[in-house]
């Protein structure tokens, strides 16, 4: 089971997500979150992983297709709030990490 939580403030999308990123969930991110990237042209874009349980090939696929459209609008895409088995899963996505949700506001220069 996966929840995911959209957030856009000053400029920046804060998605923050529940449970596992798994095969059969990750749709959430494909069909739901990244047309809105698209449609919208988000620049900013900030993960939490807070309560990020797991995720598996698929889940970080899905995460490099919205890296992948962020950095084709010409923004940024952060990651805060990883456990140490969220954080050793992701090593090969090689996106920055910022310690919390209020560091990225420095990002898009509104701090």
């Amino acid at each position: 089971m996966l929840k995911m939580d959209l957030e856009f403030n000053k400029g920046i999308l804060f998605v923050r997500l529940w449970g596992r990123l798994l095969r059969n969930n990750c749709y959430k991110i494909n069909n739901y979150l990244n047309p809105v990237l698209k449609k919208h042209k988000i620049k900013y874009l900030i993960y939490n992983f807070n309560f990020l349980e797991d995720i598996d090939a698929s889940g970080i696929d899905a995460i490099l297709s919205t890296k992948y459209i962020i950095k084709n609008n010409q923004g940024k895409i952060r990651m805060c709030m990883l456990n140490k088995n969220i954080k050793e899963k992701l090593k090969n996505v090689h996106l920055a990490i910022i310690t919390s949700e209020f560091a990225a506001f420095k990002l898009a220069g509104v701090a």
